[in-house]
């Protein structure tokens, strides 16, 4: 309450007079309106009080201050077919759960999850369900996401699921049912987390007043029940991931950095003689279990589908001999299908003799007679879904639909695909929505909510389910389910209780006396992305100072103090050489500008402008997210800028390359990590100074080449600082190139460059120098043993080839290369 200055009294009146306008004349089915009859109110007493201690009488201004807070973490997801994330949109205004009301959920939701687990072992193992008539054959083997090469396979350790997420409605007369399950590969729970902490920060208070229930705990057991699994006392653990244009990938960088697993891809492993290996920079490291989030039939090519490129071949073959846990197993998907749900509460009570705790909404699968007739009959009063979760003949987007709202053409066509398939369709009954207070604009507004949530195995097999999870919120008041979509907010997701609550952290305890200074295992893939990273970020500042050099020219021009045409046009031969424009039609002001405007924004295909890189680098920040600050991240996500005049864009642009450089500098660990990425910047660093001594070094260089040269080498001051008289060839020479104390010049990146390669990981024991060094050793010996009034173009041009050499064999030596990367001779696989 201190960021206002408001006293509890004060925030109290705010939160009275909101919640009294809220409610007035509001119909019941509201969360907040409930408690306000129920006099139950307590819990939404202390969420709207810290609202206001935090935002004063604004409520925008709460909601404004949560989105910042999701933003600062780095929060984001991306809609299919989008390049750019978007921003996960936040509601400040959490959803409250009595510990009472949650206990019930969490029993229902635990009661599922073991219910579930008992039907996949049926399913891949005796099949008594099916050749008893409890299950359709028909439901299981034309579902696609049975996957028949996992028939009579075991799970090491002994289970098909690990981890389960089930999304829940509330009534309008407070009854909580369940809409869906997720098994595959289920989504969110690092939403729920990332909203935990963004909420957490916006409202700091709720904590301690409302003892909410914390996340560790459970993200806690999670790991220790994956890790239990596993063979190997201290396993290597990984998250799998399609890769960074997957819709939650921001999500899986952040569990798997919370969690301290491998952020890896298909193409990161390696399947040998039945055990799963990451490709690393020091050879091929032990995997013991995935958690994996890519689709299960993906996964391997040789055991699905064939043609799959982003699988491991032989992966399969791995888990069937117990050496890799793979949560959850490929194949569970057949029992999170709408059609499944028809036949849960049959299974439920035959197989544990008790009615579900969580009921599913009323569903009817077509692909037995009656089922179909009685879909058809009540179609107007009915949704209809596809059987399986995915697009059918007359319903393409794979969504359901109101029978109601069909059009008379979309109806026939339905009729008729009902006719031909009629497996492949549901019907199900229309869900009305509790609704909750979101903030819209300055003002709280009912919106219809789902809730989901997420269970875990912990070490001993035995489920815990997350306190909370996460709310999705739907943009209109329409309180159907079927309406709601994806829903346009989300929410944290509050169980409190009475009793106070013991601080859990994943975090090591302050008297843990265990020490680690070595940060992990780096796959090949993560250090290769560091280290373009670090190239495209010194390439496109490179290029920018050029620019901005080449716009103050044009500026100064009119001033009479404009640079000499010959240092002008090797300016223009530098920036064209780069690929970031076309050659100018002419030399006069306005043509420059027109050239500069172009190898800064420009966006055709093939230009290398200074935005196209920074476009590259932003990607490499994304996929490298588990590894770089947040600040580093908003840095690469920040938009080009629009504002202000050229040379004002490109000043700022350089602010932020400087930027960057700095955290690299101050706030990266000196880790392997870190030396790959400042490896790449180093290598890219010489070969631009190398270029720049060629095009402004070399022959008969004027007093306009040569200040250029200083002032794109950033070494203007460092050279008036030793030479008080006019600039000399030589001397300016010496200085970029040859002197080891200018740590923007040639001979420091040479330095630089060795002590990374000598303190990275070699494959060899023979104590003999490999290829990358090789090279280093060659580019040290070259810039040492020269002397300035010798350098001309052919030294130039033999470290430039030195350079690029040296980059191929660092690439050849620890990055991907197809087959390559195995790299097994010499090894001791670990």
């Amino acid at each position: 309450m201190a960021d206002q200055g408001l006293s509890l009294f004060d925030a109290g009146v705010i939160a009275d007079r909101w919640i009294a306008e809220y409610c007035a004349g509001r119909p019941g089915g509201d969360m907040l309106c409930e408690a306000v009859t129920r006099e139950r109110r307590g819990a939404w007493d202390a969420v709207f009080e810290e609202l206001a201690g935090a935002s004063g009488d604004s409520l925008a201004q709460a909601a404004e201050r949560a989105q910042r807070q999701a933003e600062d973490i780095g929060t984001g997801y991306r809609i299919a077919g989008e390049a750019d994330e978007r921003r996960w949109p936040l509601s400040p205004v959490p959803l409250a759960i009595g510990e009472e009301e949650w206990r019930g959920i969490a029993e229902g939701v635990i009661e599922r999850a073991r219910l579930f687990e008992t039907i996949a072992a049926d399913l891949y193992g005796p099949g008594r369900l099916v050749s008893s008539g409890l299950l359709p054959a028909a439901l299981v083997t034309g579902s696609p996401w049975f996957l028949r090469p996992m028939q009579g396979l075991t799970p090491p350790g002994g289970h098909h699921l690990h981890f389960v997420a089930v999304d829940l409605c509330r009534g309008p007369a407070g009854e909580w049912r369940v809409l869906a399950d997720h098994l595959r590969a289920p989504v969110g729970a690092g939403y729920a987390l990332e909203n935990r902490l963004a909420a957490a920060r916006t409202l700091g208070g709720l904590q301690g007043r409302l003892n909410i229930a914390r996340h560790a705990p459970f993200f806690a057991a999670l790991r220790e029940g994956l890790a239990a699994a596993c063979r190997r006392a201290e396993p290597r653990i990984g998250l799998l991931t399609p890769g960074r244009l997957n819709q939650s990938y921001a999500e899986q960088a952040h569990l798997a950095r919370y969690l301290g697993f491998l952020l890896v891809e298909g193409a990161d492993l390696a399947a040998i003689e039945d055990k799963l290996y990451v490709r690393t920079i020091a050879g091929l490291k032990r995997v013991d279990a995935l958690w994996r989030r890519t689709d299960p039939r993906l996964l391997d090519p040789l055991a699905f589908d064939s043609a799959s490129a982003i699988g491991v071949p032989g992966l399969i073959d791995a888990m069937a001999a117990g050496n890799v846990v793979i949560s959850n197993a490929p194949g569970v998907g057949v029992l999170e299908s709408p059609a499944f749900a028809a036949f849960l509460p049959a299974l439920a009570t035959r197989l544990t003799g008790d009615t579900l705790k969580l009921p599913n909404i009323a569903t009817w699968w077509c692909g037995q007679e009656r089922e179909a007739a009685q879909v058809i009959d009540e179609l107007a009063s009915m949704i209809v879904a596809p059987a399986f979760g995915v697009p059918t003949r007359a319903l393409p987007h794979g969504r359901a639909v109101a029978g109601a709202e069909l059009s008379d053409p979309e109806r026939c066509e339905l009729l008729v695909d009902l006719e031909r398939r009629p497996q492949d369709y549901v019907g199900q009954e229309i869900v009305h929505l509790s609704t909750m207070p979101v903030v819209a604009g300055d003002t709280l507004v009912p919106r219809p909510f789902t809730l989901r949530v997420f269970a875990a195995r912990d070490g001993k097999g035995e489920w815990h389910v997350l306190p909370g999870g996460f709310a999705r919120i739907g943009g209109e008041a329409d309180v159907r389910a079927m309406a709601m979509g994806e829903g346009l907010w989300s929410a944290d997701v509050i169980v409190h209780g009475d009793a106070p609550v013991v601080p859990v952290t994943l975090l090591p305890a302050v008297d843990s006396l265990h020490l680690r200074r070595n940060p992990g295992t780096l796959p090949s893939r993560a250090a290769d992305n560091l280290f373009w990273l670090g190239r495209y970020l010194e390439r496109g500042q490179a290029l920018l100072a050029a620019v901005r050099v080449l716009l103050g020219h044009s500026i100064s021009a009119d001033a009479g103090a404009a640079l000499d045409a010959g240092t002008v046009e090797r300016l223009v031969a530098l920036i064209v050489q780069t690929g970031a424009a076309a050659p100018p039609a002419g030399y006069k002001r306005g043509e420059l500008v027109a050239f500069a405007r172009a190898a800064m924004e420009g966006v055709e295909p093939g230009q290398y402008s200074v935005r196209t890189i920074n476009r590259q680098a932003r990607g490499l920040g994304a996929v490298s997210r588990d590894r770089l600050a947040a600040d580093t991240i908003r840095l690469l996500d920040a938009p080009h800028p629009t504002r202000g005049q050229l040379l004002d864009r490109a000043g700022s642009l350089q602010r932020r390359y400087v930027a960057l450089a700095g955290l690299s500098a101050e706030h990266m660990a000196r880790t392997d990590a870190w030396r790959f990425h400042d490896l790449g910047r180093r290598i890219e660093r010489a070969i631009k100074t190398v270029q720049l001594l060629m095009q402004f070094g070399t022959g008969a260089s004027s007093a306009d080449d040569l200040t250029t040269l200083l002032d794109l080498a950033d070494s203007q001051i460092s050279y008036r600082q030793r030479y008080l008289t006019g600039i000399a060839r030589v001397p300016a020479l010496d200085l970029v190139a040859l002197d080891p104390g200018n740590p923007r010049g040639l001979a420091w990146q040479a330095e630089c460059i060795a002590a990374h390669l000598r303190a990275l990981p070699v494959l060899n024991d023979d104590g003999l120098a490999e290829p990358q060094q090789k090279r280093s050793a060659e580019l040290s010996a070259i810039v040492a043993t020269a002397d300035a009034s010798t350098i001309d173009a052919d030294w130039l041009q033999r470290v430039e080839r030195t350079l690029y050499a040296l980059g191929e064999a660092v690439a050849r030596r620890y990055f991907l290369h197809g087959a390559e990367p195995l790299r097994a001779g010499g090894l001791t696989l670990a």
